[in-house]
């Protein structure tokens, strides 16, 4: 069940103590301490796109801002839609996968093509709320296949006529414009979208996005300046992506195993999130908060806890270079 305004990304999980250990402060650092250059390695932009340029043109444009060699998207907008596109920076492509199933929220403006009573208007959109079909729209670029999606929340906005203004969470891969006609089709009026605005994926909100020009004038404060506040303000740990996952935290002697491609055994596992069940993707973190890789869960939280021996979870996306921590583990021998 989901409130008004919450996505599954918003679930609050409780932290499950399996063991103790300390951290060697000599090897890696807490994801905001880094040094600028390993936060653009590792970094993540909360990007407030313009209508008009495409999600490849951001991503171009930001490379050539901050002049990296890498740089992806969490998520494809339309060229005619604004809002929220995280942009992740170099290594910190590896991660920016987890945000394409997470969560979204859009504000909506919808044109009603006929006349209709308020009550009857909320009672429809009310209709949509929870498991709905669509087939994807002919111009999408994917097979026009019936498929379920989950619409967790609806929200009437403000009305002026015809003219509405709608609040709605969204699975991934929710077409708005097919939901607009729906949703006209079933209040035997028709409508259409007529604007479209992203205001949240997964973890990420307009309520902390920045411009292009904003991220350019924060890289030529540093470059010219050396001032990296404007920087640091922008360009955000690629940790913070990953905060809607189940996590496990693993001691110190693990982490360059996993760097490696390693899988997970479970006397290197200190702290769990609840809830988590075979097959769910995790983040696996160090000591200090570190991303170290995005792994499939191979037991629940039950399982890992009360688990002496085993594999807890097989790596999907390793982050973190091999020699951040110092190795621990011997290579088989043939």
């Amino acid at each position: 069940m989901f409130w008004l305004g919450f996505l599954p990304s918003d679930k609050k999980r409780k932290r499950l103590v399996k063991a103790s250990d300390v951290t060697d402060s000599r090897y890696g650092c807490k994801p905001e301490e880094r040094d600028i250059h390993e936060l653009m390695r590792l970094g993540v932009i909360n990007l407030d796109k313009p209508r008009g340029p495409t999600s490849h043109e951001i991503v171009s444009w930001v490379k050539r801002i901050l002049q990296v060699r890498k740089a992806g998207h969490g998520g494809t907008l339309d060229p005619a839609v604004s809002g929220v596109l995280p942009v992740a920076l170099e290594d910190a492509t590896k991660a920016i996968q987890v945000l394409l199933p997470a969560g979204k929220e859009y504000v909506c403006v919808m044109k009603l093509h006929g006349d209709v009573g308020e009550e009857r208007l909320r009672e429809v959109l009310k209709e949509f709320t929870g498991e709905i079909y669509q087939r994807p729209p002919v111009r999408a670029a994917v097979r026009r296949k019936l498929r379920i999606r989950n619409i967790y929340y609806i929200e009437l906005l403000e009305r002026e006529g015809r003219n509405v203004l709608v609040r709605v969470g969204c699975e991934a891969g929710t077409y708005m414009r097919k939901l607009c006609h729906d949703v006209g089709e079933a209040l035997g009026v028709g409508a259409h979208m007529q604007e479209l605005r992203r205001t949240r994926t997964g973890p990420f909100s307009e309520e902390n996005c920045v411009k292009l020009q904003d991220l350019a004038d924060a890289y030529a404060a540093w470059k010219e300046n050396g001032r990296e506040e404007p920087l640091r303000r922008v360009i955000l740990p690629i940790e913070v992506a990953v905060r809607h996952l189940p996590k496990v935290v693993v001691r110190d002697g693990a982490v360059d195993a996993l760097c490696h491609g390693a899988e997970l055994a479970a006397p290197g596992v200190l702290e769990l999130s609840s809830d988590i069940r075979r097959g769910d993707l995790i983040a696996v973190l160090t000591l200090k908060g570190e991303l170290i890789e995005l792994a499939r869960a191979q037991m629940t939280s039950e399982q890992m806890l009360e688990a002496e021996h085993g594999i807890v979870a097989r790596p999907e996306r390793v982050v973190m270079r091999p020699g951040t921590y110092p190795r621990k583990w011997k290579s088989k021998t043939v």
